[in-house]
């Protein structure tokens, strides 16, 4: 910030006042024209002006005091307001060290925290910058199809750091930026987060764990990312990281009454050098933090493919006989049931954990085949013809062993055999250098037009910008370990701030705690490009039902998403456009519910025919009712415990 005397004058005259130390001999102060701050960022303290004989003596004075009064006079504040001033971030400089503080709507969001690297001195001031952005975007795919990036920026720059912090309508990131040259070594962050006292707030550890409300002040380290808060003033936050490309994952724990950032690793570079986002999702309701889950996108590096014609979302059926004839019934089943892709899951190539197995080879894992009979083999490139001719695309799975060991081979040869994708299974994610392979490996798949699904422990920060070939990841309780209905009613507003989650939809297995209307509720309500379906279950298996029908129609992408009722762990109701016609999921928790929905979202004067896909007589049962709404109309969804519905309005 240049100083007061030297900006331009506005139109208004205010008062302009510097705090001074009491025994500052300033006797008075006149008006002064107040300045006209770029972007609405503007000091929260002003410079002032003196006049007349005394005006010089006091100049005279006030320079012998000069070396008394700088300590005082070094704390300088700016105020961050969004573009349409609904949130504000107050940002303090005092003598190198630096804090912020988050309103929404002149609620406080964050009090005053510390922005600290870990034995990482700024060094001298050097001046600050600011910017604002009025934009759109569209993205290949995703849950809307086009994307506001509005922001008004600051930077504060020092001599061996900068601080960039954006402020959103909805919400706040910030980020730093080492300065230098040369190779340097960072032990870790000291970055806080200092929600009001008595903010509750839904921790969550190991990427595939249950949820649990906590104090925010007493959260337990190593705790995942994104973490949603209540701050206990009628307003939501969710603490999520964006960009997260070279870096360690920023884990979160609790020190002196504030959630800290902990990396799970040790940072080396070269300078100059920019950290991840630290993102605070700002809502009025659990939901508003669902639908702003595009800020992380914002912050992430814009496209970088030129050609993705080749990138198809889409659903997926597992293969687990690993065999010829098991991959052409999956073909004729997803042909037949509205499915784009089957999936050869761990296996194919031999043992996934046994670093003898190679996948550059077709050698199905003795063990697991065993118990098969009239087996008949495996002939891949049989399975990829076959399936070919019918639309159906082939997606293989590999283990991080041989990715790590062949991937440079693995994805040209892939490329060669005609698969639309890979599915990376146990990647690593702890520490600097598997962040940084893990972006590589996904770039190197598109280079080979190979889409990809990453496994296991990884969450999303963004990189499907980046690289939108990456259709969906993991690192989500879903049903590979048949999580509670009040688990899956928490996953809206807590772990789906980070984008897509994989959370393999089941349909036959007696494992299920949850109705088959919760399941297919399930398919709106999660977003997953790449849609894994019927996961525990072969098509000989599947027996007829009215619910086949959904899993046949029901989209991956979206044109437009809105949350429309929910509460953490209660239930969640999730509208989701295509096209003309919306979509609907309603799951509830453990208890039965009634929910009442009034559609305002739909076009005015155009009738709707409205089916529904509810909880019927039993946990496998569902209810079809079909009828006429329009714009404005109220329906009711009835949910049976750990039940849901699913629903389509489509325009007459």
């Amino acid at each position: 910030m240049v100083p007061i005397s030297t900006m331009p004058r506005g139109n208004n005259t205010r008062l302009c006042r510097v705090k001074m130390p009491d025994f500052c001999p300033i006797s008075k102060m006149i008006p002064v024209k107040a300045a006209t701050f770029p972007g609405s960022i503007r000091p929260a303290s002003t410079n002032w002006r003196l006049s007349g004989r005394s005006g010089a003596r006091m100049w005279r004075s006030l320079s012998l005091l000069l070396v008394l009064v700088t300590a005082p006079l070094a704390a300088v504040e700016y105020n961050v307001y969004s573009p349409e001033e609904l949130v504000h971030v107050l940002v303090k400089r005092d003598n190198g060290k630096l804090t912020y503080a988050v309103n929404y709507g002149r609620r406080p969001m964050v009090l005053d925290s510390a922005l600290e690297l870990d034995g990482w001195e700024p060094g001298r001031f050097l001046n600050s910058a600011e910017r604002s952005s009025l934009a759109v975007w569209r993205p290949v795919y995703g849950e809307r199809a086009s994307i506001p990036d509005n922001f008004r920026e600051l930077t504060l720059r020092f001599e061996r750091l900068s601080v960039v912090i954006r402020a959103y309508e909805e919400g706040v990131a910030f980020r730093y930026r080492l300065e230098g040259q040369g190779r340097f070594e960072l032990a870790g962050e000291q970055t806080e987060f200092r929600f009001p006292p008595g903010a509750m707030a839904w921790q969550e550890h190991g990427t595939e764990g249950e949820y649990f409300r906590v104090p925010a002040a007493r959260l337990k380290d190593q705790c995942e990312r994104p973490l949603t808060v209540d701050p206990g003033n009628g307003l939501w936050v969710s603490l999520a990281e964006a960009g997260q490309t070279n870096y360690p994952r920023m884990l979160l724990g609790a020190r002196n009454e504030a959630v800290v950032t902990q990396l799970d690793g040790e940072v080396r570079g070269t300078l100059p050098f920019e950290t991840p986002w630290r993102v605070l999702v700002l809502g009025r309701r659990p939901g508003d933090l669902l639908e702003r889950n595009y800020l992380l996108l914002n912050l992430s590096r814009p496209q970088v493919l030129t050609a993705t014609a080749w990138i198809k979302p889409g659903k997926v059926i597992r293969e687990v006989t690993l065999s010829t004839k098991g991959g052409k019934a999956a073909v004729d089943f997803a042909a037949a049931n509205g499915l784009q892709y089957i999936e050869y899951d761990a296996g194919w190539y031999g043992h996934e954990y046994d670093d003898e197995a190679d996948a550059r080879t077709v050698s199905p894992d003795p063990k697991r085949i065993a118990s098969i009979p009239d087996h008949g083999g495996l002939d891949l490139p049989e399975v990829i013809r076959y399936a070919k001719q019918k639309g159906i695309g082939v997606i293989l799975y590999v283990n991080r062993r041989q990715l790590e060991a062949r991937m440079d081979e693995l994805f040209p040869l892939f490329r060669k055999w005609g698969v639309a994708g890979v599915k990376f299974g146990f990647v690593n994610v702890k520490g600097q250098e598997w962040a940084e392979w893990l972006t590589e490996a996904i770039r190197k798949a598109a280079a080979q037009q190979l889409m990809v699904d990453v496994h296991d422990s990884y969450r999303p920060s963004g990189l499907t910008r980046t690289f939108p070939n990456l259709m969906t990841v993991e690192g989500v309780r879903g049903n590979e370990h048949m999580p509670t209905a009040t688990h899956n009613t928490t996953l809206p507003f807590t772990r789906a701030v980070a984008g897509s989650l994989d959370y393999t939809i089941c349909w036959m297995t007696e494992r299920l705690k949850t109705t088959w209307g919760h399941q297919l509720a399930q398919l709106v309500v999660h977003h997953s490009p790449w849609n894994f379906v019927f996961w525990y279950d072969r098509p000989d298996q599947i027996i007829e039902s009215p619910g086949l029908e959904f899993f046949a129609i029901v989209p991956t992408t979206w044109d437009e998403t809105r949350v429309l009722a929910g509460a953490i762990g209660t239930h969640a109701v999730v509208a989701r456009r295509k096209g003309r016609e919306w979509f609907i999921g309603a799951i509830t928790n453990e208890e039965p519910r009634t929910v009442e929905l009034r559609l305002g979202m739909l076009d005015l004067y155009v009738r709707y025919e409205l089916k529904t896909w509810c909880d019927g007589e039993g946990a496998r049962d569902v209810r079809v009712v079909a009828s006429e709404v329009k714009e404005g109309e109220t329906v009711q969804l009835r949910l049976a415990p750990s039940g849901g519905c699913a629903a389509r309005l489509k325009p007459l």
